[in-house]
């Protein structure tokens, strides 16, 4: 089974990033690729929460479930519930916020587990890994530094 990942050092304590980050709603405002985001069923910021998102370039709905929050760990899981554009049969997802105890900057990593054709986990692998993952923890830097 596949597992994406990337991770990065964000020049922000580990509270004020988790604060953006576990904004379940909030994610058009840090990663670019989405460009809506609507609470569907559920609280913000409440396990079992479903947030229907739509591509910053366009294309069908599709929706997320919260499935673990946890504010003393700083990770926040969720999962495809239905039809996604990656055509992926399950997907679930983890982002943790850390302190890097010494600057007082954050460390981001960001991952998951997905079942889709073999003939396709490379490309998956370097989308989720390099476009989500990777373009999310920039967003988090660019958000976070001004």
């Amino acid at each position: 089974m596949p597992r994406p990942y990337a991770s990065g050092v964000v020049a922000a304590p580990a509270d004020k990033v988790w604060a953006v980050v576990r904004d379940y709603n909030g994610l058009p405002g840090w990663l670019t690729a989405i460009g809506h985001s609507e609470l569907v069923e559920g609280v913000d910021g409440q396990v079992g929460a479903v947030r229907r998102l739509v591509l910053a370039d366009g294309g069908d709905p599709f929706d997320e479930k919260l499935i673990h929050l946890d504010d003393a760990d700083r990770t926040l899981t969720y999962a495809f519930t239905g039809a996604n554009p990656f055509d992926v049969a399950r997907y679930v997802s983890t982002i943790r916020v850390a302190p890097v105890t010494d600057t007082d900057q954050s460390f981001v990593e960001w991952w998951c587990e997905y079942d889709a054709d073999v003939a396709r986990h490379a490309e998956l692998t370097q989308t989720f890994a390099d476009g989500v993952y990777a373009g999310g923890i920039a967003g988090l830097r660019k958000v976070l530094s001004s």
